[in-house]
Order: C-alpha cells, then structure tokens, then sequence
C-alpha cells in the first residue's frame, strides 16, 4: 500500500484497525499534517506511541496516536531496521559490547 491520501476525519470507521490490534515494531503510516511512515512503539485499547519520520530529513519524532490516525503500512522505509532502531557501533562496525557488572561491584 503507498501513503494514504485520505484524511484521518474522512476515514471510513470501519477501516480504522482498534489501537489494540497493533503490536510492537509494526509498521504505519501515521497522520500528523500529512501521512508519515511510522514504527509501533506500543498499543492500549485507545491509542498507540509510534516513532515516526516527521519529515524528508533523517530524524524522528515520537508521539501518541488515535486510531484513526493511523493505518497499517507495507511499504518499506529506513525507518524499519529492527524494533524501528537503529544500532550505535564502534569504529570496526561491531556493536558496542554490554558489560555487566561483577559480583564484586554490585557489593560495593
């Protein structure tokens, strides 16, 4: 499906999916002053938090959706690397390592 071209208000009621039938890292368009490719942050039975591309540049925005202003997207965008993020990696490409803590540093 490409953007939408229809307004949120002029939705058909029975086209708009319930927020709680979206899940985490699903993929949406988002209506904020025009249709916006977005990710599923998370979902309730009223609204759903999506991180979305506000505009043509490369940076996001998050925010909290009714239903209607929102509908299920398959087109693919950069948006859409795993869980919607993208993964911070050191100067030879790997991503950074987690160290945990030691028993020793815990006690301390």
């Amino acid at each position: 499906m490409s953007t939408p071209t229809i307004a949120p208000l002029h939705r058909d009621p029975a086209d708009v999916a319930p927020a709680d039938s979206y899940h985490k890292a699903d993929r949406v368009w988002v209506y904020r002053g025009g249709w916006h490719a977005g990710i599923i942050e998370s979902s309730s039975a009223l609204a759903v938090t999506v991180t979305y591309r506000p505009g043509e540049n490369r940076g996001t925005g998050v925010d909290t959706f009714m239903p209607s202003y929102v509908t299920a997207r398959a087109d693919e965008d950069p948006l859409d690397r795993p869980a919607g993020r993208a993964t911070r990696r050191g100067s030879t490409g790997q991503p950074f390592p987690v160290r945990m803590p030691t028993t020793d540093q815990l006690s301390a």
